[in-house]
């Protein structure tokens, strides 16, 4: 038990929740649980304790069980006979993830092309023009802000309800994640080139090149992070 304990506290520290936190319990720990798993804070195969997990959030049981069940409905932990929770999040995983997101968002951009409005399209190319400004400067956190709004409004102009859903299981990249890959200028600059021609295509109507450079997009900046994640354990 105290070797768990240890593996579960070496592997990441989780602060206790704030009561003002505007969520469920649960949902704070599945979410918190969810993005250290994704960051690679966790090798596959580790064990999680259960009451290890509740002393630092400072919660009972309960709400710990509940998220780590929803983690395993989702394939990134296991529950086994007498071993209890395992990591079950891999390379080979991230890969699959990588490429459902790729095959969903190229998807979306396609329908974006084909539906966009005209005032949609004047706030695409608003993002994108903040996201060359925020490129030059090297900010990697408001780079992270306009990413997450570029491809939201992506979302929003293409009017899909049902691939959006469908998406939510397929984002996987952490703040922590996001901003060391910013902070590179070669991939800042990439970044920017891809987002740009997404941008460029969408406005255009072109669906079918939408569609391709948001998938090409998808899957090397997926890559990226496959190196950052899981060469690091490599190295280890």
């Amino acid at each position: 038990m105290a070797e768990t304990d240890q593996s579960t506290a070496r592997a990441a520290q989780f602060a206790k929740i704030d009561p003002a936190f505007q969520v469920t319990v649960r949902d704070h720990v599945y979410r918190t649980v969810r993005s250290a798993i994704l960051s690679g804070s966790f090798a596959t195969g580790e064990k999680l304790n259960e009451r290890g997990l509740a002393e630092q959030f400072g919660v009972s049981t309960t709400p710990v069980k509940e998220a780590l069940r929803q983690l395993e409905t989702e394939g990134l932990v296991e529950a086994l006979p007498r071993r209890g929770i395992v990591i079950r999040f891999s390379s080979q995983w991230a890969e699959e993830m990588i490429l459902a997101r790729a095959a969903l968002e190229s998807m979306i951009a396609h329908l974006a092309a084909k539906r966009i409005g005209k005032q949609a399209k004047a706030e695409l190319q608003s993002v994108a023009d903040l996201m060359k400004k925020a490129t030059a400067s090297g900010d990697a956190d408001r780079l992270i802000e306009l990413n997450e709004m570029f491809h939201d409004q992506i979302h929003d102009c293409s009017r899909c309800t049902y691939l959006a859903k469908l998406i939510e299981r397929q984002q996987f990249y952490d703040a922590s994640i996001r901003r060391v890959i910013h902070l590179d200028p070669a991939e800042r600059q990439k970044a920017l080139e891809e987002h740009l021609a997404i941008a460029q295509a969408i406005i255009a109507g072109d669906s079918d090149l939408a569609e391709r450079v948001m998938r090409d997009h998808v899957v090397r900046s997926g890559d990226t992070y496959l190196n950052i994640v899981f060469g690091k354990q490599e190295d280890i």
